[in-house]
């Protein structure tokens, strides 16, 4: 419960994307560098989860009046130490699994692996939590689009170029729905423990605004595929519009709160579809 497993498809999205590109870019494509690279982000991404689980309910964030889905600290399932232990654990796991990569890539994958961890602890640890100063946004845009994206092409390919930050653009902005709606419902309760996201500084309205923006934005930087001659990574997200344009809908028709828990598996469903689609529209070049 604590891993939060229907937000852990946000891990697989940018691997998939990275090694499309690759492929369709320059036929070429390492099938084990990938998948540990995959394995090695889902488990900063569990650990990251679990000490937010642990550090929210010592911080006062999630109370009795918490609206989201059940937290294990929160409600008493689990003792706040051993979740922290466990986020650490993983953290643990994760840099055995990374060794592949950093023996492939060098020291740019240790720079990567040591910012990620850094940033999944002080996503709500440390004396600067990115989560309390409205931060979470812009690290889930950064190292679950710009650095995942880039840092698997890179492993396929032994380069960066302008496209990985394209497609890290659209994946990332995506990969922000969740925490963009979690902030929305919990806007109320987080003012009253200073926990300064996004709605919390500029109003639910923003925060809708928001949602929206990062739902739509990702159709419309696709048309720079087209311009590059890729067509189908074009053409092929454009299938997943429905499901963003019901969940702006459903946004902008309810206040925040409990209803906005059913929201949630509209927006990671997004993210994986458009994220399935792009990759398969890459592919087709």
């Amino acid at each position: 419960m604590a891993s939060r497993p229907k937000t852990l498809a946000i891990a697989l999205v940018p691997i998939l994307v990275g090694t499309a590109l690759a492929y369709g870019l320059h036929q070429t494509v390492r099938p084990l560098l990938s998948l540990m690279a995959f394995l090695s982000a889902l488990f900063i991404q569990i650990g990251t989860n679990l000490i937010n689980d642990a550090l929210d309910f010592i911080k006062g964030a999630d109370t009795k009046e918490r609206l989201g889905p059940q937290r294990v600290t929160q409600s008493g399932l689990m003792d706040a130490k051993w979740v922290l232990r466990a986020g650490f654990f993983c953290f643990l796991i994760s840099t055995v699994l990374a060794i592949p990569l950093v023996i492939e890539g060098g020291w740019p994958l240790v720079c990567v692996g040591l910012l990620s961890f850094l940033a999944g602890y002080a996503y709500t640890g440390g004396p600067f939590p990115l989560a309390y100063q409205g931060l979470g946004d812009l690290f889930v845009l950064i190292f679950y689009g710009w650095v995942a994206v880039g840092g698997v092409y890179y492993l396929n390919t032994g380069q960066l170029d302008w496209t990985a930050w394209i497609a890290g653009l659209q994946v990332g902005l995506l990969a922000t729905i969740p925490i963009a709606i979690n902030n929305l419902r919990d806007h109320t309760t987080d003012r009253k423990v200073g926990k300064k996201t996004l709605p919390v500084r500029f109003g639910p309205s923003f925060g809708k605004f928001e949602i929206a923006a990062v739902s739509l934005v990702p159709f419309a930087v696709g048309g720079i595929w087209f311009q590059q001659g890729l067509g189908w990574a074009f053409v092929l997200p454009w299938i997943a519009l429905p499901i963003a344009i019901a969940l702006i809908r459903r946004i902008q028709s309810n206040e925040p709160g409990v209803i906005y828990n059913r929201f949630f598996g509209l927006g990671v469903g997004l993210d994986l579809g458009f994220g399935l689609l792009l990759s398969v529209g890459l592919l087709l070049r």
